[in-house]
Parts: C-alpha cells; structure tokens; sequence
C-alpha cells in the first residue's frame, strides 16, 4: 500500500481493527424477529485512549451522561450497549441501571468497571429490564469477527447493519480504522448521531484523538438529517488501542492528516449508510452546498435543504418542483443572493445566474427517480462547500412512527 492511501476492507467491521473482539446475543429486550440480536460488548484486550460525542439536547438518557462522565479520564476498554430500551427518562434509577450493566460486563470481562462504557437505544420511559441483561451477558462469545453481530444487535427500525472499516498508510505505519453505526429514525443530529462505535488499533494522542473525532462528525454524521428529530440517547465513541505499533500521531505528526482522512471516510461511509435506510426511505439524497460565504453557512443550508419535508416528498414523487431547494436555502438564515444562484438537480441545469434555464422535465424527474439523487445548489457568493445527506418522505414513515409502541 503506498504512503497516504486508504482502503475499504471488503466485509470491514469494528473489529477489524487489532486488539477488537465484540460479540452479541439475544436477550428479549425488543421483539423477536428474524436474527434477533439484542445485546452486545466491544471489548479490546488492552486500555484505550477513548474520545466521545453525545446528544446535545437537554434530556439525556443515562448511559449518555455515564459515557460523559467516565470519558472525562480519555480511557475505555469495552462498551456494552443493547436495543429495545433506550433507558432515557428512567431517573436515578436508570443511572444505578446502566452502572449495574457496566459493573456486570466489567466482571465478566476482568477489567475496571470505570474501563466501560454503555449505551442503550429502543423505547425511551422504561427501566431496563436487569434480569434479561444479566442473564444475556453470560451468553456472548466475544470474537475478532464479532463486529458484525454486534452491528445488528445495535438495530431498531434499522432495515439493514451499517458497518465499515478500511486501512491505510502514513508513512512507515500502516493501521485500521473500523465502525459501526445504528440509525433510521429520530436523526438529526448536532455533534452526534444515534449510535456510532468507532475503533482504530493506531497510536492517537488523546486531545488529537477528540479533534479528529469532532471533526470527522461535522463533515458526516452532523450532516445527516432524516427527519429532523434528535435522540436522547446519541453517542459517538471512538476508542484507539495503539496495537498498530506507530509511535503516537498528534496533531503536529506528518501522520495525523491521514489519520483524519481515514476517519473521515469511514464516518462518510456510515453516515450515507443511516440516511440510505432512514425510516421508510426509497432514495439517498445527496445535497451540495458550493460557493457560500464560509464553512458553518454551507452546512447549515445543506442540513437546511437535507430536511426539508417538502424537498423529501418531492423526491419521494419524483415531481420537478425544483423551486422547494431553494426556498429551503433561502429560509436557512444563511447569506444568499436569488440572482446570482445556479441549481443542478443530476447533471441538468435548472439555474444559472439567477435564470430559470431551459431544462428538460422529463430529465429531471428520470434523475429523481434514482436510487440516490444528487442535488447541488452554487451560490457564487465565496468558496466554502458542504455536503449533507438525507432521504425521500414515504408513506411508510409516517406508518412505521405511528405504530412503533404497538
């Protein structure tokens, strides 16, 4: 592999990176379905430099505000988390719980229980049921290909397990970057995402590690929206063992800039993954944001447009109503000037200069019924670009979140 170059690992998981085992089970927290899974551990066979993300929103379930305060010493070794029960508006009682489950997996794992981490995701309001985690815990095998039950003991509505991982080489070193994450509903997320486990067997100075991290998230999983809701439960963690052998990569290592490009990718990778299965999606909706006056400006006009209700139903449809993108843009409180904007919905253009072009309609709704749809909106007002990712408003959401306790 040449210096520099990074790669997807074919069938890559958490646990492609060294010194990562996971594995899951099921336990009866969520109904039984076809694979079920329920329950699982990351584990790594040595302390890891540790760095986290969490839902911004005042209500935090437990396990976040345990994640938080256990992180504060930047170390972790494994991270117990189960579906079905999110253990958010639970009280002290769900703080005691999601300690509880953390002391359980420590003792079977022979480690601090300070060393764990939890998280929970499913029906908010309900104390975890103890007995079946308990009961469960005693049942996972931890393996170096467990990654990919853990990615499915993580779902709720999720159609499909999102998981990624891939290598790369800063110059003499080599290490992997791999993850996992869990999302289709309630996703709009500001410094996190549902869940997201991520792991690297490289060397990583903490406070570089959290850079990397918060930076890695505001070019991908910050910028996917699916239905403008955010989760008491969001967490992003990322736990770096150092078994890649390197010596430690700060923010100054000639390395650091191919770390960050690692990391970023495979969060761009699991970010798509959350927005191609958002609750009852049928397309990938890819907006880009060129030409704004700075970074935030672009972002928040991406996301802005990524969210819109109107811009998912007219995709949903397939319907050319080009003029629902930039009104979404106009309203997103950024610096923007109607005469001097160019829209491409695919490869048409729709307009230039602040001029409705000549475009062909039936182009354009060929181009919205693809599997992903890629909208890019230049509003030649600077240099700064952002990309955001959502997708199309179906039937079947407004079905599945009207049923999900029954």
């Amino acid at each position: 592999m040449e210096t520099g170059k990074i790669h997807f690992i074919p069938g890559g998981t958490i646990t492609s990176a060294k010194g990562f085992r996971a594995g899951a089970t099921y336990t009866g927290i969520k109904k039984e379905s076809q694979n079920s899974l329920d329950l699982g551990i990351l584990f790594c066979e040595v302390p890891c430099a540790s760095a986290g993300l969490f839902t911004t929103i005042k209500t935090r379930s437990a396990p976040v505000i345990l994640c938080q305060q256990r992180l504060q010493n930047g170390r972790a070794a494994a991270l117990v988390v189960n579906s079905g029960c999110a253990n958010a508006f639970t009280g002290e009682q769900g703080l005691a719980d999601a300690a509880e489950v953390a002391a359980l997996a420590a003792d079977a794992l022979g480690i601090p229980p300070e060393d764990v981490l939890v998280a929970s995701t499913g029906v908010t309001g309900q104390p975890l049921p103890l007995n079946l985690i308990k009961m469960g815990l005693g049942k996972i095998a931890l393996s170096a290909d467990g990654g990919h039950d853990l990615a499915r003991a993580i779902m709720t509505t999720d159609i499909v397990p999102k998981e990624t991982a891939v290598t790369a080489r800063a110059g003499d070193i080599e290490f992997t970057i791999g993850g996992v994450a869990k999302g289709s509903g309630m996703i709009h997320p500001d410094m996190a995402t549902l869940l997201c486990f991520l792991t690297t067997d490289a060397a990583v100075e903490l406070g570089f590690l959290k850079t990397a991290l918060k930076q890695a998230a505001d070019v991908s999983l910050n910028m996917v929206s699916i239905d403008g809701d955010t989760s008491p439960s969001d967490t992003v963690t990322l736990m770096a063992s150092g078994l890649a052998g390197n010596n430690t990569i700060t923010a100054d290592s000639p390395e650091a800039t191919v770390f960050q490009q690692a990391l970023e990718q495979v969060c761009i990778s699991l970010g798509k993954a959350l927005a191609c299965d958002g609750e009852g999606a049928t397309k990938l909706i890819e907006i880009t944001i060129d030409g704004a006056a700075s970074i935030p400006e672009a972002r928040k006009a991406a996301r802005t447009v990524a969210s819109s209700p109107l811009v998912k139903a007219a995709v949903h449809g397939a319907d050319p109503n080009w003029g629902r993108i930039v009104a979404a843009a106009g309203r997103s409180g950024i610096e923007m000037d109607g005469e001097k904007i160019d829209l491409y919905i695919g490869e048409e253009g729709i307009v230039k200069g602040g001029r409705v072009c000549s475009f062909s309609r039936q182009r354009v709704t060929e181009i919205l019924q693809q599997s992903e749809v890629p909208i890019r909106l230049h509003l030649n007002l600077g240099t700064a670009s952002a990309t955001a990712w959502g997708c199309d408003l179906s039937e079947e959401y407004v079905t599945i979140n009207s049923q999900y306790m029954t």
